[in-house]
C-alpha cells in the first residue's frame, strides 16, 4: 500500500512538473515573439495576461515536485545538532503545520475559483477566465498535502534523510 501510494503521489508530482515546464516554455516563447514583433509595431495582444496566468500555473504546479525532491532552501546547521528522534519530531511537526497551511490555502483557492466561475470574472483584454488557474493551483496544493503525508510515511519508516 505504501509503495503504491508513494508511487501515485510521485507520478502526480511529475505530471504537474511537466505541465509547469510546458507553460514555462510557452511563457518564454510568447515573451520572445512579443518582443520581436514589437520591433515591427505588431505586439501580441494579451501577452501580459497570458504570461501572468501561466506564471501562476508554473509556480503552483512546481510546488509538489520541489517538495518531493526537497529542492527548497533548508538551513540545517542547528537542526543537525539534535539526535535523530528529535529531528524526526521536528520533521513531523513541520509537516503537520504545512499540511494545515496548504489545506487552508487549497480550500480557499477552490472557494475563490468557484466564486470567479459564478461571477464570470475574466481578464480585461482577452477575456480569459481566471477560475481554471485558481482551481489548478488549489489542486496542486492538495497534491502537496499528499507529498507531505508521504514525507511523514518516509520518516516513520526510517527512509527520510
Amino acid at each position: 500500500m505504501q509503495g503504491g501510494f508513494k508511487s501515485v503521489v510521485y507520478w502526480l508530482s511529475r505530471v504537474m512538473q511537466v505541465v509547469a515546464g510546458i507553460f514555462l516554455v510557452f511563457m518564454m516563447l510568447l515573451t520572445t515573439f512579443d518582443v520581436i514583433l514589437r520591433i515591427f509595431s505588431r505586439p501580441i495582444i494579451g501577452t501580459y495576461e497570458m504570461v501572468a496566468l501561466s506564471g501562476g500555473i508554473v509556480v503552483g504546479f512546481s510546488v509538489p515536485i520541489t517538495s518531493w525532491v526537497r529542492g527548497q532552501i533548508f538551513v540545517d546547521f542547528f537542526y543537525q545538532k539534535f539526535p535523530k528522534n528529535v529531528q524526526d519530531i521536528f520533521n513531523y511537526v513541520t509537516r503537520i503545520m504545512s499540511i494545515v497551511l496548504f489545506l487552508f490555502t487549497a480550500w480557499n483557492l477552490a472557494k475563490m475559483a468557484t466564486d470567479m466561475y459564478r461571477s464570470g470574472e475574466v481578464s480585461l483584454t482577452l477575456q480569459l477566465p481566471f477560475y481554471p488557474v485558481a482551481y489548478g493551483i488549489g489542486f496542486a496544493f492538495f497534491v502537496q498535502i499528499f507529498v507531505l503525508i508521504t514525507d511523514m510515511v518516509k520518516i516513520a519508516g526510517g527512509e527520510y534523510e
